[in-house]
């Protein structure tokens, strides 16, 4: 945890799949903010998917952060190495009565759905397996049945009451306190049965772990911060200031994303792009060298 007064800002990518603009975007503006502030960056590689992040993908990834122009302080923190800190923090959860085990798939969840949406636009979970008896849980839990964890975030809400972030301006100089809706998720998925962690727990003791002090992040991450928030509030974890920045879009408004292959970093290096020209093309310095090839999806 952060010992003195120095700002600690962190950068944490996935590498399940090849960087790009968006990416060094990201990237680029967090480590903007902490040199102004003189303050520390650290690099986190979000890697509970042991199965998609890879060591080569990781290779991968410093190398692509190493060519834009992003360099940090210390040794990485890897997500994988810190699973025993996660259950920790689960298993404090379950002590409270906050947990309860969720067996449906997502075409069950689809199925019972009431028509609500969660922030991120999927089916809002119903809350079939809530009132399950404990006996039905034991056997299920017991059998091969796969489930998940979720967080009955009524109960967690009636726990630690009002939930609030500080908000703070593009250039870190001004802050405003957002009212967060957390019942917006309903009762998210904090683990599952051979994963002892999500996005959303692991996040929030690496933030804590780490010091964090200042998180820069994309606006697609806005509402997640209400989960984050009672997580933090529920845990006795360090609450850091927030800055949701705008997010680097294609042609069609849409934001760029590893799923829809949008070109990589690595491939606009293949098409003879420099770093100056990343760098300028995102706003970060001038570059009167145009670049010769247009922004489009993988080949």
């Amino acid at each position: 945890m952060n010992t003195n007064d120095q700002p600690i800002f962190r950068f944490a990518p996935s590498p399940n799949g090849q960087l790009h603009l968006g990416h060094a975007f990201s990237a680029l503006l967090t480590q903007e903010l902490a040199q102004k502030a003189d303050g520390k960056l650290l690099l986190r590689i979000e890697d509970i998917d042991t199965i998609r992040c890879t060591d080569e993908g990781i290779e991968q990834m410093l190398n692509d952060l190493d060519w834009v122009g992003f360099s940090w302080d210390e040794e990485p923190r890897r997500q994988s190495a810190h699973f025993d800190d996660y259950e920790k923090a689960l298993n404090a959860l379950h002590a409270d009565g906050l947990l309860y085990p969720c067996f449906c798939s997502r075409s069950q969840i689809k199925a019972n759905a009431t028509g609500e949406k969660d922030p991120d636009g999927a089916p809002k979970y119903p809350g079939t397996c809530k009132h399950m008896s404990p006996y039905d849980r034991d056997k299920r839990i017991n059998s091969d049945a796969a489930y998940a964890l979720r967080l009955d975030m009524k109960k967690a809400l009636e726990k630690v009451g009002e939930v609030t972030w500080q908000e703070m301006s593009e250039d870190l100089s001004e802050t405003e306190t957002i009212t967060a809706d957390p019942m917006a998720w309903g009762d998210v998925i904090l683990a599952r049965k051979y994963t002892p962690t999500s996005y959303h727990l692991s996040v929030v003791v690496d933030d804590a772990d780490q010091g964090i002090t200042h998180v820069t992040r994309g606006k697609d991450l806005y509402f997640a911060t209400a989960v984050h928030r009672v997580l933090q509030k529920l845990l006795e974890l360090p609450e850091p200031k927030y800055m949701h920045h705008g997010l680097i879009l294609d042609d069609e408004g849409n934001k760029l994303s590893k799923s829809k292959k949008s070109l990589s970093l690595a491939a606009l290096k293949k098409r003879d792009w420099t770093p100056e020209q990343v760098r300028a093309q995102l706003g970060f310095e001038e570059d009167d060298e145009e670049p010769e090839t247009e922004l489009g999806e993988e080949d």
